[in-house]
């Protein structure tokens, strides 16, 4: 006779949203190993009852295991008769449950899936046969719910733990999504250290100098595999003690020691040095996938081939979990494109594509959510973890943030409060007496010693002494130390318990070799490529970035309806009388000035727009500054004559000008050479003042002088001023406008010692040149700022 058990329907638990550090407790584990234990106690019992299992029924099957005595059982035990007709007992366990993968089509197995936000979905199903009893339960496990203990794991959960806790480096940002190891190649391990590291600043007043301490005695180190933070208020020096690591700020305001593998600064490290900017200096309308790859193309060695350095691109894209959105644009302030998080990860991919063995990044988690920021620092974690040294500035990360970090330095007001494991700095600080008294994230708890606040926090007995002795004998008792007092306090306490011990660690020598310390002091430079492979990378990189710019609606509409104006106003003019050929000279005149003003105020924003990528670019040695600057004013050219020939198309005709192939293309060349004159004047204006208001206010009183001494408004120019014509290309394109249109200049129009152009065409040629040359000059002398 059979009996069936009985269940009250199908219980349902909710989800169970596991975060990795709680996993790692004990009573977590507990839970887990339950789960995983009770499934393989399943035990289907279709053969002895010849029952049919449902489908919900259907799980795998696993070999009987003894039960263990718990000592405090936790399930409700039921007497109920097995298929032979014995008794045996059911228990009603919370814990006898199916786990459920995320994919439908594997419902019926039970197998685990761990996502990167720890989530393990749960579900509860009916014992669907009489034959078929749950004997899964707490007390059958052996285990307590009061974490008193637990017997050892057999090794295939201990694994199954290890992939819950542990195991999430090799699964994509995106949860349910698997992904690549960062960086699998062998990675040149660079020590840094820094000792007694001092900065400050010189602030040059009118009648007066002063020097202000940004750092004062800063000291620490990093190693390969650390993931090191240098964490404090706003102006405690973060970014300066981290342009200082990187090589970035070498003035002679610079005090101490920085030392890489105990050997000095050198341009060698600048190829294995990567720097993440605090601001995303990215080309906005460029796709994520044509960055990255024309990040490759430069930054990689030469020994690779262009096939290699495009593959090694998409492995980043696809490691940085980017493969999703590797043909969206990277966007900007007025264009849409990719979302923050993956901005940054962009930006962290321009660097780790070298494979660099410095990552430096200046607050990559500044604008994002807690939960990209996570993210983002789990990219810095196996970054780490693949043999690179990694620093970071951070201003005020969460907990969870907080214990990812292997290193932490906490500065205040340009001093050191502490130095070591992040892990022990709650300790330390609880040495020295400073304990929160009520539950806060340990990174506000240390901003809040940081900036001198101690409210919430317990008062040092030292300190309290301090100032109670200061305030005997005055009216104010039981006053609270100020801020002050309290960065004293925390300057003094660490350089007397543990600045000593720090700097004698420091001095232990490093486990590498004497070869590996001459190759990084060595002072050659390494390009990635050719200079006419630089060059022609930037060329069409440039060429895709502004087309969009160029070729704007904007500027299309701009264009031709000043040239449909011109073409109405001067329709079909007639060069038979002397007023028509009064008019046409105005004509030829106003298209020599507007295609020399238009280029130049074009021209002025290209460096200082580009500016901070020119910087960050330069900075890393990616290519050579006259490959750049030659492919920067060449990749413009085809698209800036683009609209002068629709322009001179609608005009020409409709003004009715001589009406042949040869002069039309006499009157087109004409109008290239001095819209590429312009272009180098609004260049060197750019380059020598790189602001964009002082360039603007200079070229509008260059450009209206030009304009006034080209030959039209004023016929007799005053000799001691005379000169400036010949610098004006308004002035030789006029002429040669003229030259086209009459083979002998009517007298009336006042154009003297035109012979048959070769000398204006010179001119021209020459301009072209010297203002283009000039502008590399300047930007030659251009400093890199940090």
């Amino acid at each position: 006779m059979h009996f069936k058990p009985q269940f009250n329907g199908r219980d349902r638990l909710r989800t169970l949203s596991l975060d990795k550090s709680i996993l790692i407790m004990k009573g977590a584990l507990i839970i887990t190993v339950a789960l995983k234990q009770e499934l393989r106690c399943v035990e289907m019992d279709s053969a002895a009852g010849g029952i049919a299992r449902t489908k919900s029924d259907q799980l795998e099957m696993a070999p009987p295991r003894p039960p263990t005595l718990s000592p405090t059982p936790s399930a409700e035990s039921m007497p109920v008769a097995d298929a032979n007709g014995g008794p045996s007992l059911s228990r009603k366990s919370s814990l006898g449950k199916k786990l459920v993968g995320s994919s439908p089509a594997t419902k019926a197995g039970h197998h685990l899936r761990s996502t990167r936000s720890g989530h393990m979905k749960v579900d509860c199903e009916d014992g669907g046969s009489g034959g078929s009893l749950s004997r899964a339960s707490s007390a059958s496990l052996g285990f307590s719910f009061s974490f008193t203990g637990f017997t050892a794991l057999p090794e295939d959960i201990v694994s199954d733990i290890t992939a819950l806790t542990g195991g999430d480096k090799g699964i994509d940002l995106e949860p349910g999504r698997s992904r690549k190891r960062l960086m699998s190649e062998t990675t040149y391990p660079i020590y840094v250290k820094f000792t007694e590291v001092r900065y400050k600043v010189i602030l040059r007043g009118i009648t007066r100098t002063n020097e202000k301490d940004i750092l004062q005695g800063i000291t620490g180190s990093a190693k390969p595999g650390e993931l090191l933070a240098l964490m404090g208020p706003s102006g405690s020096g973060k970014t300066t003690l981290l342009s200082l690591l990187s090589g970035r700020t070498a003035d002679n305001v610079v005090q101490g020691s920085i030392t890489y593998n105990d050997e000095p600064y050198a341009k060698s490290l600048k190829s294995r040095i990567g720097f993440v900017t605090q601001d995303d200096v990215l080309f906005a309308h460029l796709t994520v996938r044509e960055t990255l790859t024309y990040a490759a193309l430069l930054r990689l060695p030469r020994t690779m081939t262009r096939k290699q350095k495009e593959e090694r691109a998409m492995n980043v894209i696809y490691e940085l979990g980017l493969e999703r959105c590797q043909d969206t644009i990277i966007g900007g302030s007025f264009v849409r494109g990719v979302s923050g998080g993956e901005r940054k990860r962009v930006c962290i991919g321009n660097e780790i594509i070298m494979n660099p063995s410095l990552l430096f990044l200046d607050e990559p988690t500044s604008g994002l959510d807690s939960t990209t920021a996570l993210r983002t620092i789990q990219v810095l974690n196996d970054i780490a973890e693949s043999g690179k040294t990694v620093v970071t500035t951070i201003h005020q990360p969460s907990s969870r943030l907080f214990h990812r970090f292997d290193k932490l330095i906490l500065l205040g007001r340009g001093s050191l409060l502490f130095f070591g494991r992040a892990s022990k700095a709650m300790a330390y600080f609880a040495s020295i007496g400073c304990v929160p008294l009520i539950a806060m994230n340990p990174a506000e708890f240390l901003l809040d010693l940081a900036n001198g606040n101690i409210n919430d926090v317990t008062l040092p007995s030292e300190l309290e002494e301090k100032v109670q002795s200061r305030n005997l004998g005055g009216s104010t008792r039981n006053a609270k130390p100020s801020p002050e007092d309290v960065h004293e306090y925390l300057v003094e306490t660490y350089e007397t318990r543990v600045a000593d011990k720090q700097k004698k660690k420091l001095l232990a020598p490093l486990p590498i070799s004497e070869d590996m310390k001459i190759t990084l002091s060595s002072t050659k430079r390494d390009w990635g490529a050719s200079w006419w492979q630089q060059y022609s990378i930037l060329f069409w990189r440039g060429l895709k970035e502004r087309r969009h710019d160029y070729l704007s609606w904007m500027r299309i509409t701009q264009v031709l309806a000043i040239a449909v104006i011109l073409g109405l106003l001067w329709w079909h003019s007639n060069i038979a009388t002397q007023i028509g050929q009064e008019d046409q000279a105005g004509l030829l005149f106003f298209i020599s000035v507007f295609w020399g003003f238009f280029p130049v105020f074009t021209a002025i924003f290209t460096f200082p727009q580009e500016r901070a990528m020119l910087n960050k670019e330069r900075a890393v040695d990616m290519y050579r500054l006259s490959a750049y600057f030659i492919a920067r004013t060449t990749s413009d050219l085809p698209l800036d004559l683009l609209l002068p020939i629709i322009f001179l198309l609608i005009v020409y005709f409709m003004a009715g000008l001589r009406l042949s192939i040869e002069h039309f293309f006499l009157s087109m060349l004409v109008v290239f050479l001095s819209i590429v004159a312009a272009q180098g004047l609004g260049l060197a204006i750019g380059a020598s003042f790189m602001n964009i208001k002082q360039a603007t206010t200079l070229a509008s009183v260059t450009v209206m002088t030009f304009m006034l001494a080209g030959g039209f408004f004023v016929k007799r120019v005053p000799a001691f001023i005379s000169w400036l014509r010949f610098i004006s290309f308004n002035y030789h394109s006029y002429r040669l406008l003229l030259k086209v249109q009459y083979d002998h200049v009517p007298p009336h129009l006042n154009v003297n010692h035109l012979d048959n152009g070769v000398m204006e065409v010179a001119a021209m040629i020459a301009m072209v040149f010297a203002y283009r040359f000039l502008a590399y000059v300047s930007l030659r002398r251009m400093k890199l700022s940090s």
